[in-house]
């Protein structure tokens, strides 16, 4: 099981209200909302092995320097032109992220980042080298739905982006039947769909004039991206005059997206832990419960010592 820390934290975060605090009055909403989203992902999910994906870099240069409005609206406004970007949190979140790595470090969760990615990097190349176990990936970002795959492990996303009791369980078969594209390269084919039809939530222009639905009727029309955009220059292809005078004008767009948009799958990744199988005992038991009473987070807790069978 990979999940997408900061996605997962983040609707912790505004799922709970602040009013949840520690015994000292700080905010801890986000601390308790996903320390119980593991909880309840292990007992309904039942994974040997579980990592914590982590942003080192949530808007890489290797992206940036592509197309330099992607996640551009997100950049919080500070210091000046030489401060390095920094991403727009609530001031009451931040915080909290460091509890909760100091939950996971004390119980022995693993976590990994990889210097210069996002955590969509960091799981699409574990779950590019896995060779054994069937992949859960749990985000509530769509973006990671083109790691799906069923070779050489079975590899499905839990969307959970309308919340984890709402969550769609995603493999090619259902990649492709929700959004039209070929189910033998399902996990590909959404990608380039994205990247056709552009993503503002992520700064992403896409081709102007190309939707969700066109995109995914251009790809699935003509194989892929390579082959649909050598056929805009060809003047005996199918393609409406309207689409491949977009596709044309958004050449460098095109070029670039490729990358920005792919996950990569050759991050080098650093773990916490030597073992990322989930601990039969806390990593940390007198720094966990030390946790426990400075933030007030019994309840939470109790629940994931439940789920992971400890006796604490």
């Amino acid at each position: 099981m990979l999940l997408d820390g900061a996605s997962l934290w983040f609707r912790s975060f505004f799922a709970l209200p602040e009013k949840m605090t520690s015994p000292d009055g700080r905010p801890v909403n986000a601390v308790r909302g996903f320390v119980d989203t593991i909880a309840a992902l292990v007992t309904d999910h039942r994974p040997d092995r579980l990592v914590v994906c982590l942003d080192l870099d949530w808007r890489p240069s290797f992206r940036t320097d592509l197309i330099p409005s992607y996640k551009e609206h997100r950049v919080a406004t500070v210091g000046s032109g030489d401060t390095p970007d920094v991403e727009e949190v609530p001031d009451t979140l931040t915080p909290q992220v460091d509890m909760i790595m100091n939950v996971l470090r004390c119980a022995g969760i693993t976590t990994s980042g990889a210097v210069g990615c996002e955590a969509d990097d960091v799981i699409g190349t574990l779950a590019f080298a896995e060779a054994e176990d069937a992949v859960l990936v749990v985000s509530g970002d769509r973006d990671l739905l083109q790691v799906v795959a069923d070779d050489p492990v079975p590899v499905r996303v839990l969307y959970v982006g309308r919340g984890l009791r709402n969550a769609e369980l995603m493999g090619p078969i259902e990649v492709a039947a929700k959004y039209a594209v070929p189910t033998e390269r399902a996990g590909t084919a959404y990608a380039e769909m994205s990247i056709l039809r552009g993503d503002p939530s992520d700064g992403l222009p896409g081709v102007p004039g190309i939707g969700e639905k066109t995109a995914a009727k251009l790809i699935t029309a003509f194989g892929d991206l390579d082959a649909l955009e050598a056929a805009a220059y060809q003047p005996e292809s199918t393609m409406a005059a309207r689409a491949r005078n977009s596709i044309q004008d958004s050449k460098d767009y095109l070029r670039a997206a490729r990358t920005v948009v792919a996950v990569r799958t050759d991050a080098d990744t650093v773990e916490s832990r030597p073992d990322d199988r989930l601990p039969t005992q806390p990593d940390d038991a007198d720094g966990l419960r030390a946790l426990v009473e400075e933030l007030g987070i019994d309840a939470s807790v109790g629940r994931l010592a439940k789920a992971l069978e400890w006796d604490f």
